[in-house]
């Protein structure tokens, strides 16, 4: 009766897993194609340009480089870095750069949330109002045409904007490249593929852009610790859209150790956990009384730590469950033998080695990213991917810790050096 009982419980948590393993990877089919851009527009989008940065003396200088060199009018955009409890020379080095300088002390509230929710009603207070505020992380360097592409998006009525997120040091270890590949994967995956679909895309931390009328309007108050998610999920319950913008590229750098990858994964999940708890509901009635897709689809968005658990159960489901007694039952949910057909988790199976082996790797060539490099990567890949798996459980159980740990960076390069290298990894095929 139990192994009854258990093997009814994980065919229906396969069951679960499957059906939103096909809507996301539905989903992912719109991202293999690019949209016409549609009319191109002349720099008209004032921009402050913030850095939020804690302890970055070894990076933050090359950021605000970065920035000042884009090709967007300079009198179109200011820089600014928030030295957030900084105890380095983070602030002197932001400031030579040609920053201007806002520095935070509060050994209470920590975390990038509250350092943009303190910038924010500093910025309100200037004597210069700006159309847009763009969001980045110290540790990034930003594409020359990156204000264009945030202005051309903002002209076409998008209020909040995300730019492309790729990896400053891909290949520095094996961890570096699993994100790497991630990061690349996702953003025709998950971010270009709503776009085309008229979704939201999701903000994502850094190299977005938002309409300060709407920080006016709403103010920005998300403070758990993937604000980013939170402050998504505020913007499509008031009906705002976040746009995607290809083409505007972020570098940003990942961590080296596995050790660094975890602490950081661990601190998402927690993030995405909090939110999913405080959002998901208000999400789906928007989504039933509104008919609203874009609701819906960020309500599951939400629900990444729990779908990354169903996943693991399922691993359990086709290791654990095929001993002894329960061995019969189990079968059936591989292979029929009776009928000689193939089962519902046998055919996950194979899907995912199709998509591993061949769907990935075409996602990347569409956007120039495979290489002799890139394609070894893809052999600690999946094990990278089912360290999600731990990584999202213990995010659940500590989801109402807002305990925020810093992710030390270290790699000091500016933008010439990063194009030089994606100059020569294209040459290696």
């Amino acid at each position: 009766m139990l192994l009854e009982l258990i093997y009814v419980i994980f065919k229906v948590v396969g069951l679960v897993a499957a059906a939103l393993s096909i809507y996301h990877l539905s989903i992912s089919l719109f991202g293999t194609y690019r949209k016409n851009r549609g009319r191109r527009y002349e720099p008209q989008k004032s921009f402050a340009v913030l850095v939020a940065a804690h302890n970055e003396a070894a990076v933050v200088g090359n950021v605000v480089k970065s920035v000042r060199e884009m090709n967007y009018p300079k009198e179109l955009f200011d820089v600014f870095v928030i030295a957030d409890n900084c105890t380095d020379n983070t602030a002197a080095i932001a400031r030579d750069a040609g920053a201007k300088v806002h520095v935070r002390e509060n050994r209470q509230e920590k975390g990038k949330g509250y350092a943009l929710d303190w910038f924010f009603e500093r910025l309100f207070k200037l004597d210069r109002d700006y159309d847009a505020v763009v969001v980045l992380d110290a540790d990034n360097l930003v594409s020359r045409n990156f204000l264009f592409e945030m202005n051309d998006h903002l002209m076409r009525g998008y209020h909040a904007v995300q730019g492309y997120l790729d990896s400053k040091n891909p290949f520095d270890t094996a961890i570096t490249a699993s994100y790497s590949l991630e990061f690349w994967i996702s953003n025709r995956m998950l971010k270009l593929s709503r776009h085309n679909l008229g979704l939201s895309s999701q903000i994502s931390g850094t190299g977005f852009a938002i309409d300060t009328m709407i920080l006016r309007k709403y103010g920005w108050k998300a403070n758990c610790l993937v604000e980013d998610l939170e402050f998504t999920c505020k913007l499509i319950l008031n009906g705002y859209k976040v746009g995607w913008a290809h083409d505007a590229v972020i570098y940003d750098e990942k961590p080296l150790t596995l050790r660094q990858s975890v602490a950081q994964r661990r601190r998402w999940m927690q993030g995405y956990a909090d939110v999913f708890s405080r959002y998901f509901l208000k999400l789906m009635k928007k989504a039933l009384k509104d008919k609203d897709l874009a609701a819906f689809d960020c309500a599951l968005y939400s629900a990444q730590p729990y779908y990354l658990i169903l996943i693991g159960l399922n691993l359990v489901n086709m290791y654990v469950l095929n001993i002894g007694v329960a061995y019969a039952k189990a079968a059936e949910m591989y292979l029929d033998f009776r009928s000689g057909t193939v089962g519902p988790i046998m055919w996950m199976l194979i899907v995912y080695a199709v998509i591993q082996t061949a769907y990935f790797p075409f996602l990347m060539y569409l956007d120039g990213k495979l290489n002799l490099k890139s394609i070894l990567s893809f052999i600690v890949f999946p094990f990278y991917s089912l360290t999600w798996i731990p990584v999202a459980i213990l995010g659940i159980i500590h989801k109402d810790s807002k305990e925020w740990v810093h992710t030390k960076h270290v790699r000091s390069l500016d933008l010439k050096q990063v194009e030089e290298k994606i100059v020569k990894r294209k040459e290696m095929l």
